[in-house]
């Protein structure tokens, strides 16, 4: 299982944020949750999903705003499930309040976290934060294209859309490293799942060892 748990950075000093970006998570990711969107103690979201691609996205989408500082957690979670995120418990969400508390030191606001078996969560986060680097490194001009091409558009028509050439599109997607996040982010959503199923094998072991 994956937990995401985010907390909203300068919040005593900023707007709040939590419910409105409640509501877009709900509608963007709420048929591939497990459990609603919730909010925790003042200006902090959680998510539950079974689904590492989900979770990805999730983490994407939070951190690309830089609104918030992100903790992923992998593991398991205590069944049966109650109504509410914030009520759920389990290794996985010890691992997000882990992962939360050190993404508020991390440079690109992001950490990930394991439990039963922690070094495949360390290598994913190290993999996320090269592509969390390049995330940030883009311009306007980039997230603009960027977000025709998740779309559904070819990179040709997306330059159309924005009045600029075949070339200047292609230009444009190099400085924004288009390409290379689109091939990274199967790859990402993989070594997430893997690592989920490194806690399973590791709890499982654990507790045969018993």
């Amino acid at each position: 299982m994956f937990v995401v748990t985010a907390d909203q950075i300068g919040s005593r000093s900023g707007p709040d944020l939590a419910g409105p970006a409640l509501e877009q998570l709900q509608g963007r990711f709420g048929e591939r949750l497990r459990l609603p969107v919730d909010r925790n103690a003042g200006d902090e979201l959680q998510a539950l999903t079974a689904d590492a691609e989900t979770a990805l996205e999730l983490v994407l989408a939070l951190t690309r705003t830089r609104e918030w500082s992100v903790g992923l957690g992998l593991g398991a979670v205590r069944t049966p499930l109650p109504e509410q995120t914030r009520e759920a418990s389990g290794d996985a969400f010890v691992a997000a309040r882990a992962a939360v508390t050190r993404a508020k030191r991390s440079p690109v606001r992001l950490a990930v976290e394991a439990v039963a078996d922690p070094q495949p969560a360390a290598d994913a986060e190290a993999l996320l934060g090269l592509l969390l680097t390049l995330r940030d490194a883009r311009s306007e001009a980039g997230w603009e294209l960027y977000d025709l091409v998740v779309s559904g558009l070819t990179q040709a028509e997306a330059g159309s859309r924005l009045g600029i050439t075949p070339q200047s599109a292609s230009d444009r997607a190099r400085a924004a490293g288009l390409r290379v996040e689109l091939a990274a982010l199967p790859a990402l959503a993989r070594l997430l799942a893997d690592a989920d199923a490194a806690q399973e094998r590791a709890t499982a072991a654990g507790s045969e060892d018993e």
